[in-house]
């Protein structure tokens, strides 16, 4: 009998065995090959624990869900399968990827649209050594955003990232300010740090509530099924979104670059040692909060308003 056609039937295994015992049946398995997890309830912990420790190898998919049997067909995927995905879609199956990409400087949020092999060239890398530290990448399992309903994500990066970029601004723009008077006559590039991070506080302030106000909500409208015929499409303020996500990158970027990367020249004080910091922090923020919006809670939201659209027929 071929292996993608085992089945595996854990109920006959004791309850210490049985995760022991799926491993090590997975690790017999040659990239492509698949066996058939039989259970009598859903054994969606053993997924998490698994891409917890093997990384994006292990595909998932339901064959039978409830009520009496779960049966899941559980695939070995191949190592090297990244270079035709999305650095999006890489960052969202698991997070802790994303370690990588900073670590090279290859956006993952704002340019979360380039594929692996694009990414790599525009950057002079060897896509081939990038995809082994992304397959080598450990660590504790990272919070299952994809799994996530639209509107609770939502939900999340309204209290979390919402919430920090507004408990943060006014303390940057406050001690931008207090940095460029005390240092800006010996390092001119303060002064203009300063006006960035004016400017991003007017821009993300004003992106939050239109977020807030009009496209979450009306994300979460379309979770419940009583959307309201605001927009023809809502790929429309989704591109809005991303412009401004666009232009809030490229501010950081900006203050990243007359920073040096957030070096301190010799004679900063401790007040321009936070302020770097503060930015340092506030861009690595951004980066999760545009990722979590551009590469999961919109696309979901378009197939969302897609399938409404779909079942409200053509437009006579």
């Amino acid at each position: 009998m071929k292996t993608e056609t085992q089945t595996l039937d854990a109920t006959l295994l004791e309850p210490r065995l049985k995760h022991p015992v799926i491993f090590e049946f997975f690790e017999r398995l040659l990239p492509g090959q698949s066996f058939i997890l039989r259970n009598d309830h859903d054994p969606k912990p053993l997924y998490y624990q698994m891409i917890g420790e093997l990384g994006n190898i292990v595909g998932w998919e339901y064959l039978e869900q409830g009520p009496d049997w779960w049966k899941v067909r559980i695939t070995r995927l191949s190592e090297s399968t990244e270079g035709g995905k999305t650095v999006g879609e890489i960052a969202a199956s698991d997070l802790r990827k994303a370690q990588v990409f900073k670590k090279y400087g290859i956006d993952f949020c704002c340019g979360g649209k380039k594929t692996l092999k694009e990414a790599c060239e525009s950057k002079g890398l060897n896509p081939s050594e990038i995809e082994r530290e992304l397959n080598a990448t450990t660590g504790p399992a990272p919070l299952a955003f994809q799994e996530w309903s639209p509107a609770f994500l939502a939900d999340y990066i309204v209290n979390t990232h919402h919430a920090y970029v507004r408990k943060t601004l006014p303390q940057l723009t406050e001690l931008a300010a207090k940095v460029v008077n005390a240092h800006g006559s010996q390092h001119p590039e303060l002064s203009q740090i300063g006006q960035l991070v004016l400017r991003l506080d007017d821009e993300l302030l004003s992106h939050l509530a239109k977020e807030e106000k009009v496209l979450f909500p009306y994300i979460r409208s379309l979770v419940q099924g009583d959307a309201p015929l605001q927009f023809s499409t809502i790929e429309t303020p989704i591109a809005m979104m991303e412009d401004e996500h666009d232009e809030a990158g490229g501010i950081m970027e900006e203050i990243r670059s007359l920073s040096k990367n957030y070096t301190l020249p010799p004679d900063s004080c401790v007040s321009y040692a936070m302020l770097f910091q503060m930015l340092k922090d506030f861009e690595d923020d951004l980066h999760i909060h545009v990722h979590l919006e551009n590469n999961i809670l919109f696309p979901k939201a378009i197939e969302l308003d897609k399938a409404r659209a779909a079942s409200r027929g053509p437009v006579l």
